[in-house]
């Protein structure tokens, strides 16, 4: 078999397993940085906002809920803690100028939707935060284990890391799992978001107010 064929299978074999086998186990890197960018990752993660979903039309709003609550309900059976869980992904994703889609993907890569999902890292939480965050960013009491804290925390670095990386998408999510450069984590994360959370906003009828202006 070509090499190049054997390596893409075993990709797809892997990502197959996304879905049972728990979380990818990564970890993030500490690096100096300025004072300024501490100030305004502090600021980021300090938002005291009621998360809400951050999208305008209330039929787009409505069915966007549905169809990942449906997406999710095998992991977490819970109706309400899945609504609660999937609008705070919305709204922290959203206010970071992050794909809700792609962050359900990395949570899905990173903890498989585990609330106390630890890492032989020390990593946690859904999105697997490195504790050496909370004195980095100046918020030490700061709980990772926490629904909203965490999902905040992990947007802001990603968004973060895709900052330094100039929206390099591929190096920002190496960056992330403490794997620049290394292909495999990015694939998967990618791999999860296109297969099981991609999402296409319904058309407006063609006869509808607002088609017509």
């Amino acid at each position: 078999m070509h090499p190049a064929r054997r390596a893409l299978l075993s990709l797809t074999a892997a990502a197959a397993l996304l879905g049972s086998a728990g979380a990818w186990a990564g970890q993030q890197m500490y690096e100096p940085m300025a004072a300024s960018v501490r100030a305004a990752l502090h600021a980021a993660v300090s938002d005291a906002g009621a998360p809400r979903l951050m999208i305008a039309d209330e039929v787009a709003r409505e069915r966007w809920l549905e169809t990942m609550s449906r997406r999710l309900e095998k992991r977490i059976p819970d109706r309400n803690y899945r609504t609660e869980l999937l609008t705070s992904v919305h709204y922290e994703a959203t206010r970071a100028g992050l794909d809700p889609q792609l962050v359900l993907g990395l949570i899905q890569v990173e903890s498989n939707f585990r609330k106390y999902a630890v890492s032989s890292a020390g990593a946690r939480g859904y999105m697997q935060v490195m504790p050496f965050w909370l004195d980095v960013i100046g918020r030490p009491d700061d709980n990772l284990f926490h629904l909203r804290t965490n999902l905040r925390y992990g947007c802001t670095i990603l968004r973060h890391y895709l900052d330094i990386e100039k929206g390099n998408l591929f190096r920002a999510l190496g960056r992330y799992n403490g794997s620049l450069g290394k292909a495999q984590y990015p694939n998967l994360v990618r791999t999860a978001w296109e297969r099981d959370w991609s999402w296409a906003p319904p058309k407006l009828a063609a006869n509808t107010p607002l088609a017509a202006n």
